[in-house]
């Protein structure tokens, strides 16, 4: 059991390293680069917090375990032990920014439109404030993110089940009743809009704006982050368990570390 704690926590901590060092080099990648888009520049400095960070924390761990180094190995556990605090946060934060009561407004035909003022006011703060979505929708515009939906005729196009996103961000809201020319493209009736509605008003046919300003595409984009960070909560609790157990095994490296009965 001695050589085996001590095996397996090197034995993570060398895979950790790699996955370090990876980071490190897109980080430094997207940085350099000049012909990367701002959306994956911005990309460069969160990379290299984490290479970093896991870095050192895999090298203390291999010191630590394989020389017998008990400074290292209680930094190790130290360093992990927070990381487990900051895992049960990050999960209550998230149960409580994305489990309050929405209602989402629902088109009569194609579409899944939400209407903008449903959230919790810190996703609307931080999220949608002028500077942050702005950055949104350049990085919407830079990828295309419009140009990948589908085409073909207005009978046909109403027949397909776009994400909300796409329905709410890339074509003008189904109640404005605007004519469909294609899937970005669309024409305001000489009447003017169905309704009064001030994203009807705002769409704009230029490829990089569209509705990236209208409310309903906000809307949907914090709908959208919400089931993503639900579905963060599956894969949060999968990692918080196996972090528990290196922590076990880490704990218990610890104790070979200091057994005067251990030998390499």
């Amino acid at each position: 059991m001695v050589r085996v704690s001590n095996f397996l926590i090197s034995f993570v901590n060398v895979l950790t390293f790699m996955v370090a060092i990876m980071a490190l080099g897109f980080g430094v990648w997207f940085k350099a680069d000049e012909g990367k888009s701002l959306c994956q520049k911005s990309l460069y400095m969160p990379l290299l917090i984490f290479g970093g960070a896991l870095l050192v924390l895999s090298l203390m761990g291999l010191i630590g375990s394989c020389c017998r180094a008990s400074f290292f190995l209680w930094v190790y556990l130290f360093f992990l032990f927070l990381f487990i605090v900051g895992m049960i946060c990050f999960s209550v934060f998230t149960i409580l920014v994305t489990n309050k009561s929405v209602a989402k407004a629902l088109s009569g035909r194609g579409g899944n439109d939400a209407k903008f003022g449903d959230w919790g006011n810190w996703l609307e703060k931080h999220v949608v404030n002028e500077k942050n979505w702005g950055e949104i929708k350049s990085c919407m515009a830079t990828f295309k993110y419009c140009q990948i939906m589908p085409r073909g005729k207005s009978a046909d196009f109403y027949k397909y089940n776009l994400p909300a996103a796409q329905s709410s961000c890339c074509k003008p809201p189904t109640y404005c009743g605007f004519e469909f020319t294609n899937a970005t493209y669309w024409t305001m009736p000489k009447s003017g809009p169905a309704v009064p509605d001030s994203d009807c008003k705002v769409w704009n046919n230029a490829q990089n704006e569209l509705c990236f300003n209208c409310q309903s595409c906000k809307a949907s984009f914090l709908e959208t982050i919400q089931k993503n960070w639900n579905k963060m909560a599956l894969l949060n609790f999968c990692i918080f368990v196996f972090i528990i157990i290196i922590y076990s095994i880490g704990c218990c490296a610890l104790r070979n570390s200091r057994s005067k009965g251990y030998y390499p």
